[in-house]
């Protein structure tokens, strides 16, 4: 033990003596560095100097200003990088503090939420301690209305309106039968809807107008109306389902709509129903119906379209029509409606959407996403007083009128000289502006031109038309003050290839894109 003791004092008096050698040699080599080696410099420098010439004192000059911007140079580095980890480890404390402060905030967050589904659940009337529904006035849900699993009992649903849409039409099924007077041709639907619309409702509509809109029904889904205020945009689709026996629906869009749920409700865990909207009953009634349907969404830009509408916009772009189906609930029950099926619902056929919008700065303005899907009207101007003959409404099915569709894109299909002019179109604004136009439009082309050749109109005016109103409006977004001269160049190519004044919808547009350059 006394000889442990004696190697563990001189083995802490030899690391002790390290110690302190390595300190001292430390001062004493940065004394040496800054002071002593200093003055043998300023010596050294002093015995050498009287010899110098001219140049030796110009080169001394300016090798001293080197050195000493160089030493100058190290220091303000070494000043920058310790003030900068003084910096960075102030901001790493401050962020540290932010973070604990934020789950801090979280924690009381979490607890209010809790706080906030108690209360909410002693109004529905559950009991906190079990997770059941009790008895409650308050409330007016009874014990007898939900099952002990928290599921809704034997004998109701959690659809009431949708329900209710099939108790109606189990009674009074919707089937139409049509006479040989309601075989009309589309010219012949056309104009009696624009007699029908001035006789019967006292709206005024040119012939021009509804055959663009029967051929936008032909051509998609979504028809959008835009112009300014008090020119029918909601009054179109409101007659149109006058006109077809069938009240339109029409859905007053809201500013704070954000999701779907917005648009086609959402089940309420607490509830344990469905809470629906207007917007879903009415598609979900023109599932049981065999006329057109057409549902309003009016001043549809208040809120941002492919938002809300989104999962409509989707299914619309598949194919197959038989998957076109919403994702209504996860877990299907006996009681849902009938055409809810493994809680979805086909979205029917037989009906259109049909959207309304003023550009003014209290609404969000339509992305090209939205615009390539639907079929745009500009409605700026109504249209004059005129003498109508009295007009009955008509009797007519979706799948008649349907035919008089597929009947016209088979009579009247795009020519090949019209085919090979939209090629030469396409390079041309790829060669000068820069843009294109995929398959959907020209899908469109091939749906919407022989429908309103069919309605009356000519293969160059449909043309003129989806051009217009698909393709030029995409020109809003260039910069158009560094186009002028392609944007003449272009109103040239349309009297060139098509015609002079054939294409005059096209010329229009052209006039006022050249307003904004």
């Amino acid at each position: 033990m006394a000889n442990f003791a004696a190697y563990y004092v001189e083995f802490l008096w030899n690391w002790l003596q390290n110690v302190w050698y390595f300190i001292s040699q430390f001062f004493y080599n940065i004394y040496k560095l800054l002071i002593a080696d200093a003055i043998g410099y300023c010596v050294n420098l002093g015995e050498h100097v009287s010899g110098f010439d001219v140049w030796g004192w110009i080169c001394l000059i300016i090798v001293s200003a080197a050195n000493i911007a160089l030493l100058f140079f190290i220091c303000y580095r070494l000043f920058q990088l310790i003030r900068r980890y003084f910096i960075f480890r102030s901001r790493e404390v401050d962020k540290d503090m932010l973070l604990e402060e934020v789950a801090r905030l979280k924690e009381q967050a979490d607890e209010l939420v809790k706080e906030k589904s108690k209360i909410f659940a002693l109004k529905l009337g559950q009991d906190i301690r079990t997770g059941e529904f009790q008895p409650s006035l308050e409330a007016g849900v009874s014990s007898d209305t939900t099952a002990e699993n928290g599921q809704t009992a034997a004998g109701t649903s959690r659809f009431t309106k949708l329900v209710n849409i099939d108790e109606k039409y189990d009674t009074e099924p919707n089937i139409i039968y049509m006479q040989d007077d309601d075989m009309l041709t589309l010219p012949q639907i056309v104009t009696r809807f624009v007699n029908f619309a001035a006789s019967q409702l006292k709206l005024y509509y040119t012939e021009e107008t509804i055959r663009r809109f029967m051929a936008g029904l032909a051509t998609s889904k979504i028809i959008i109306l835009e112009g300014i205020s008090g020119t029918g945009k909601t009054s179109l689709p409101y007659a149109m389902g006058k006109f077809f026996n069938n009240n339109a629906s029409i859905i007053s869009v809201q500013p704070s709509w954000r999701d779907r749920a917005e648009l086609i409700g959402y089940y309420n865990e607490f509830t344990k129903k469905f809470n629906e909207t207007d917007f879903l009953a009415a598609i979900y009634e023109a599932s049981l119906r065999e006329d057109p349907n057409f549902v309003v969404l009016d001043e549809m830009n208040l809120a941002r379209i492919e938002y809300y509408f989104a999962d409509f916009l989707s299914i619309m772009e598949m194919p197959d029509v038989a998957e076109w189906k919403i994702d209504l609930i996860a877990a299907p029950q006996p009681t849902d409606p009938k055409n809810v099926v493994y809680g979805k619902f086909l979205v029917p056929q037989n009906i259109w959407f049909v959207g309304t919008a003023n550009n003014d700065d209290s609404t969000f303005s339509i992305t090209d996403k939205v615009y390539d899907r639907a079929v745009t009207l500009e409605l700026n101007t109504k249209a004059d007083y005129f003498d109508a003959p009295l007009t009955e409404s008509y009797t007519c099915s979706y799948g008649y009128l349907d035919s008089l569709f597929d009947k016209a894109k088979h009579d009247y299909s795009l020519s090949e000289r019209t085919l090979e002019l939209i090629k030469e179109f396409d390079l041309f604004i790829r060669d000068k502006f820069k843009i294109s136009f995929g398959n959907r439009i020209l899908k469109q082309l091939t749906l919407f031109v022989p429908v309103y050749i069919a309605c009356g109109g000519t293969e160059l005016e449909g043309v003129d038309f989806i051009i217009a109103s698909k393709i030029l409006r995409k020109f809003r977004s260039l910069n158009l003050p560094f186009l002028t001269k392609e944007l003449s160049e272009l109103a040239a190519f349309f009297d060139d290839k098509f015609g002079v004044g054939s294409m005059k919808y096209c010329h229009e547009y052209v006039a006022e894109l050249q307003k904004l350059t």
